[in-house]
């Protein structure tokens, strides 16, 4: 319990860190995948803090978080959606190579985070579920997004990024779906 605690909480610090340097990358650019993907990452953040705080729990109080962190994982489909949105009124390409570099220092994060939660995902039920899903869902996200920037340097429109956004939101709502279905079967031991 000791070391998933410690893992759950450098993958928090990890998440926390890249948020704030994907987030000044995806305004300063304009990009709705970078934006859905720097949302996800402070979610993944706040995921991986409550798991910390919520491991030592009985299961009928993790099968709660578990609950609520799948609403939480939703929030970065809702705001994507919302930047969308906005994107599709002026659907100007983000600039690729930007674009691209930080896509693909987000892979090298989420790979990072995927790699140190692997061996506990069965671990607590849901809340290593969440944990691990979250990592997982965003490696294959980073390598669509580097996609995008790299088509955007040959197709120069704002529509690859917003698909890509959109795709990001709906592996997130996916991800909640699951966490949902696992928080539902946690249970206590057997005495």
């Amino acid at each position: 319990m000791h070391t998933l605690r410690r893992v759950v909480l450098t993958v928090a610090l990890l998440n926390l860190a890249y948020f704030s340097v994907e987030f000044a990358v995806a305004i300063a650019i304009g990009s709705v995948s970078l934006f859905a993907d720097s949302v996800d990452f402070l979610e993944d953040a706040l995921i991986n803090l409550l798991i910390y705080a919520a491991l030592p729990w009985s299961a009928a109080r993790r099968r709660t978080v578990g609950s609520v962190l799948a609403f939480v994982i939703l929030i970065p489909a809702v705001a994507t959606v919302w930047a969308a949105v906005a994107k599709a009124f002026d659907p100007y390409p983000p600039a690729p190579l930007p674009l691209t570099l930080t896509a693909a220092g987000a892979l090298i994060v989420n790979l990072t985070a995927a790699l140190l939660l692997v061996r506990h995902r069965h671990h607590s039920g849901s809340l290593t579920k969440a944990a691990w899903l979250s990592a997982r869902n965003d490696a294959f996200a980073n390598v669509a997004i580097i996609a995008v920037g790299l088509l955007t340097i040959w197709f120069a429109t704002g529509w690859l990024d917003i698909i890509a956004g959109v795709a990001i939101g709906i592996l997130n709502a996916d991800a909640a779906r699951a966490v949902w279905n696992a928080a539902r079967r946690e249970v206590d031991p057997a005495p």
